[in-house]
């Protein structure tokens, strides 16, 4: 693939530029909305708190959300790409390894059975499902001759996920209270989370981005091709595992504070590959960012397509991907 920045100095000119629109999107995020605020409502919140609505809007709702927007868009762009380097599928996104399923699964399983409505229990139970469904997913690809292979991890994804999507549907039918209650958060959403909710699972996020830049010049010599990494000295199974765990605590933690979001991880990547080729270092960082980039733009779209109420924001990133997955598949179609 030939990349569009050609160059050291190009590539952190884009890294840098990538940066100031993220920062922007985060200004825009916390100043509009319902409630008229500006830059000096924003500042005063923190420097002068007087409790009025501006100011409550400003540190309690806006600036949690797009915080959590941001370090959950960086999650599913990095997921995303390490996904699809792992799997060689370039409509890979995190659902094919069943962990947004297994997230929901045990999210409504814990409503119906043992009536938890903390937000805070929903994180860890929604983390715990997350990664109890990759780990599942990736034992199950696993087994056998030739041990894990891309097919055999993508089958594994869909008979997962397609059997903890039949038990969760199979209690929403026979529970409406939660359906209630749940619905909002199946549909993918960071409104209404707290800044608590993200220091939560910051550990694990923090380990997720140094281990995938720690692994990424692995990542480049197994995209070579298997029988090549081996015969330059790397342990593929050992890699592969690695980044599978990394896969597995990105997407759960991002689950876990805001659900099901679909998307950003199949177009971040391609969309990384583009500028910057495919030398995995580069990837990594520019997947994270333009992860981001695109999240909090679909928030902020979210809020104002429907204003003064709101759409989910998984629903406007599944506007948004579903005709870029169908782009990748034709592309794909036409090269075969």
């Amino acid at each position: 693939m030939n990349a569009r920045l050609t160059n050291t100095a190009l590539k952190l000119s884009g890294i840098f530029i990538l940066f100031l629109v993220m920062v922007l999107l985060i200004y825009l995020s916390v100043v509009y909305g319902v409630i008229n605020t500006n830059w000096r409502h924003a500042i005063e919140a923190y420097t002068q708190f007087n409790g009025t609505n501006e100011h409550i809007a400003i540190r309690d709702v806006r600036v949690p959300r797009a915080l959590v927007a941001t370090v959950v868009g960086a999650n599913l762009g990095v997921a995303g790409a390490l996904l699809q380097a792992l799997t060689k599928n370039p409509v890979a996104d995190t659902g094919i390894l069943g962990i947004n399923y297994g997230a929901s699964f045990f999210i409504v399983f814990a409503l119906t059975f043992f009536s938890v409505n903390s937000i805070m229990a929903f994180t860890w139970i929604a983390f715990l499902g997350a990664a109890l469904s990759g780990l599942a997913v990736y034992g199950l690809g696993s087994l056998g001759r030739g041990g894990m292979t891309p097919i055999k991890l993508t089958l594994a994804g869909a008979a997962l996920g397609a059997l903890a999507s039949s038990y969760t549907n199979g209690m929403l039918v026979v529970n409406e209270k939660v359906l209630d209650e749940v619905l909002f958060w199946l549909s993918g959403s960071v409104a209404g989370r707290s800044l608590d909710m993200l220091m939560a699972v910051m550990p694990f996020v923090l380990v997720g981005w140094v281990g995938s830049l720690l692994i990424a010049g692995q990542v480049n010599t197994l995209l070579l091709g298997e029988d090549v990494a081996r015969g330059l000295g790397q342990r593929t199974v050992f890699v592969k595992l690695a980044i599978g765990l990394i896969i597995i605590i990105l997407a759960g933690s991002s689950v876990g504070v805001a659900g099901p979001i679909a998307f950003v991880g199949l177009i971040t990547p391609h969309l990384a590959r583009y500028l910057v080729g495919i030398d995995f270092r580069w990837v990594i960082l520019y997947s994270a960012l333009l992860g981001s980039v695109f999240l909090l733009g679909a928030d902020i779209a979210a809020r104002f397509i429907a204003m003064p109420r709101e759409l989910p924001i998984g629903v406007v990133t599944a506007f948004l991907g579903a005709p870029f997955f169908i782009y990748v598949v034709r592309k794909g179609e036409l090269r075969a």
